[in-house]
């Protein structure tokens, strides 16, 4: 590995942010996956979590769309929402879904110094209503238009771009976000997987 190289991934692992997480319930489309998966790379966030009640676990997603970021990132699979929610809650503090009721928030009051879970749900039908009922609540992302929704993978963009927004702000891509232990591990993992790659 080039000192180019090796600087590269330890500034991006650096960079990861142990407080924020994306979780996808039952996203049908594979590139809507791997889309979400790249714009998680891109703001630091390294856990995802998916939920499969519907179809079997994936391999892998559309590499095109992901430009290759699930090998960088630590992906979860459940195929039970009860379990997923629990290691959830063992992680974050907070645990907000994409769903429109007259209680929703708008996605500019969360506040994402904090550490926060957020749900996206299916294409069709949304976030279920049993994760709905284990969350702290549901939030909107203001729009002005005559449709009120946006595809899920842009929909995440905007969020998680919300979230870095704040914590740039606060600080906290200044110092290492994550556990050490989780940030030896993966500096191994990274390099092994460098190593494979040249």
């Amino acid at each position: 590995m080039t000192p180019e190289r090796k600087e590269r991934l330890l500034t991006t692992l650096n960079r990861r942010q142990a407080n924020l997480t994306v979780v996808l319930e039952d996203v049908q489309d594979p590139h809507n996956v791997s889309a979400v998966l790249r714009t998680c790379d891109a703001v630091g966030i390294q856990d995802v979590y998916v939920i499969t009640t519907m179809a079997p676990r994936q391999k892998k997603w559309g590499h095109r769309s992901s430009s290759s970021a699930a090998m960088w990132l630590t992906i979860h699979q459940f195929d039970n929402v009860e379990e997923c929610m629990t290691a959830l809650r063992a992680k974050y503090d907070k645990i907000y879904t994409t769903h429109l009721t007259s209680d929703a928030i708008s996605l500019y009051n969360i506040d994402f110094t904090g550490s926060v879970a957020l749900v996206f749900g299916n294409e069709q039908m949304g976030v279920s209503e049993k994760i709905r009922s284990l969350s702290d609540g549901n939030f909107i992302i203001p729009q002005m238009g005559i449709i009120k929704s946006l595809n899920i993978s842009v929909a995440c963009a905007v969020s998680i771009y919300e979230a870095m927004r704040q914590k740039t702000l606060a600080g906290h891509y200044d110092k290492p976000g994550l556990p050490p232990e989780q940030y030896n591990a993966l500096a191994e993992q990274w390099g092994y997987q460098q190593e494979e790659g040249e």
